[in-house]
């Protein structure tokens, strides 16, 4: 399939649908039903009939608003409203009612998909003033409803199937969607994604995956909300390699799910690997014995072999027998059959980046933003370099601005924030997009040094990386999730909540931790001081964002008074 000549997503699909030579194979799964299972054809079906009804109450442009945990029908919902030549407008399950206000207003969609009732009473009372809403389609019944809504269940029960297809009229320069940022600084921002710059973005990520794609359907394990850019466009990577997707019930049981499909191919953001590490890594140390000399002489081969050391003849038959019988018992706990796990969304730690590509879970790292579709670079699986985010995907240009941040220019760059041209023009500059990142090139790997809003300026100008010193501290067994605070502040102090498992630990116990710690960072990145609290940043308190990122205005804002406690 040559990418290039697609015209837009719903066309990339339609194309793949009529090279399957079995229509009747699965395509769409979900994890803890069974029953949920969407073959090609009925896919197929699904996409033409909701598109049919779509048309009678939306012309091209139309946003169309879809509220749903991951599940097929939000894949059908998708590809139905592109086909009808609207904009897709997804929505986080975890925002407030004030950030569906927000997004309602900003985008008047004409139309809104929920996948349950639990969705839509989180809308009932803002919609009522809403007169550009034209219909409610819902996945499931609706129940103490009083306006009408069109069930997609009843629907594919009371249609026969080949249902007539429209072909789309968009071509690779429409919008495909409107994707809100999770807001980490504020109301979101609507992002406009062209068709071409996700199928741009399809084009890279093929060329990072061929070296892993299986003969049979690749296996795709699905659990970042499809409502993030990241998820939401690696749905159009799995179409094009005519993929099996199947969707997690949690993130709680994840490890499950992988068990239960085998996936070859996971996402992910770095906040599930830095879990994952603290978890193998604690049952490693709790090991005795041989069991103990396997597993450190497998992590120290390991090591050797990802930081490109030469192994002795002795030392690499010393890992192919631990290959059998170490990594291979790991990657039996994910299914045994992955080959490699992504890592996007933000910056994955060094030492967690090195300790899973050791112990034979592969992880590439890349890089993009909601606004380049989003992925700019990834780590090719041949040449892993951990500390850095892998070379350009083909078709886009990126370079390094005299401050050192980094700039996009290229097909998957966004069109433009939605009703907002003045936030556009501040980060669209003569084509360029200024991500807001610093970087630097090593031999055309692109490297993230800094966030350039995020940086810590002390009294003497050095700048520091707050991120850097936080992915150290929950490194640390005890310590769950951390907050590094000093802008123009004599030294740096943090808060920092505990493991479940370490709720005993004393205050002395966690300050030998950090002043070993602070041994491996520069005089003024060391912590002088801290202090604890119980209750976890999540996303249903609001400290974390739908992706995990920590929501560091709104943290330092209600905890402001603790920090400058600690200077007193």
């Amino acid at each position: 399939m040559n990418l290039k000549q697609i015209n837009n997503l719903t066309e990339l699909f339609f194309v793949q649908f009529n090279q399957q030579t079995n229509k009747d194979k699965i395509l769409l799964s979900t994890l803890g039903d069974k029953r949920k299972n969407y073959s090609w054809q009925e896919t197929y079906d699904f996409i033409s009939l909701v598109s049919n009804e779509l048309r009678k109450v939306i012309s091209k442009g139309d946003r169309c608003l879809l509220i749903s945990e991951n599940r097929p029908e939000w894949f059908i919902t998708d590809l139905s409203i592109m086909l009808s030549d609207g904009i897709t407008v997804p929505a986080y399950t975890t925002y407030a009612e004030n950030d569906y206000n927000y997004i309602l207003n900003d985008c008047t969609p004409s139309v809104i998909f929920v996948s349950n009732n639990e969705q839509f009473n989180k809308l009932k009372n803002i919609i009522k003033d809403k007169k550009f809403i034209k219909k409610i389609f819902s996945f499931e019944k609706l129940t103490n409803i009083e306006i009408e809504y069109i069930n997609l269940k009843d629907l594919i029960q009371n249609n026969k199937k080949n249902i007539p297809i429209h072909k789309s009229l968009a071509s690779r320069k429409d919008p495909s969607c409107i994707i809100y940022t999770s807001g980490t600084q504020g109301n979101p921002k609507g992002v406009i994604l062209s068709h071409g710059g996700i199928l741009n973005n399809c084009e890279g990520a093929i060329d990072i995956l061929k070296p892993l794609l299986s003969k049979e359907q690749p296996r795709f394990l699905t659990w970042l909300p499809l409502s993030h850019s990241y998820e939401h466009t690696v749905q159009f990577v799995q179409i094009t390699v005519a993929a099996r997707i199947f969707y997690a019930e949690s993130i709680d049981k994840l490890v499950k799910n992988m068990g239960d499909c085998s996936p070859e191919i996971m996402t992910a953001v770095p906040r599930f690997y830095q879990n994952l590490y603290q978890k193998i890594n604690a049952s490693f140390k709790k090991a005795t014995g041989l069991k103990k000399n396997l597993i450190f002489k497998m992590l120290e081969l390991g090591l050797k072999k990802i930081k490109k050391e030469n192994l002795t003849i002795f030392e690499k038959i010393q890992d192919r027998i631990l290959e059998k019988l170490v990594r291979k018992k790991i990657k039996s706990q994910f299914g045994g059959s992955l080959k490699t796990f992504v890592s996007g969304g933000g910056a994955l730690d060094k030492e967690v980046g090195y300790f899973l590509n050791a112990i034979g879970l592969p992880t590439l790292q890349g890089y993009g933003l909601t606004e380049t579709s989003p992925v700019v670079s990834c780590n090719p699986i041949d040449d892993i370099r951990i500390d850095t985010v892998g070379p350009p995907f083909s078709g886009n240009e990126v370079k390094i601005a005299k401050d050192g941040e980094i700039l996009v220019k290229g097909e998957n760059v966004m069109l433009g924030y939605w009703n907002n041209q003045k936030e556009t023009e501040k980060v669209l500059i003569n084509g360029w997009l200024h991500t807001g990142d610093i970087g630097v090139f090593e031999n055309n790997f692109l490297k993230i040094t800094d966030r350039k809003k995020d940086i810590l300026i002390t009294p003497g100008g050095d700048n520091i990386s707050p991120l850097k010193i936080e992915n150290e501290l929950v490194n640390l067994e005890f310590i769950d999730q951390a907050v590094v605070y000093g802008d123009n502040r004599p030294y740096l102090v943090a808060l920092l909540v505990l493991n479940d498992e370490y709720t005993n630990i004393t205050n002395e116990e966690i300050q030998i931790a950090i002043n070993n710690l602070n041994k491996n960072l520069s005089k003024i990145e060391n912590i002088k001081k801290f202090f604890l609290i119980k209750e976890k940043f999540s996303i249903e308190n609001g400290m974390l964002t739908p992706t995990l990122k920590l929501k560091r205005y709104k943290i330092i804002k209600k905890y402001k008074n603790n920090f400058e406690n600690l200077y007193n």
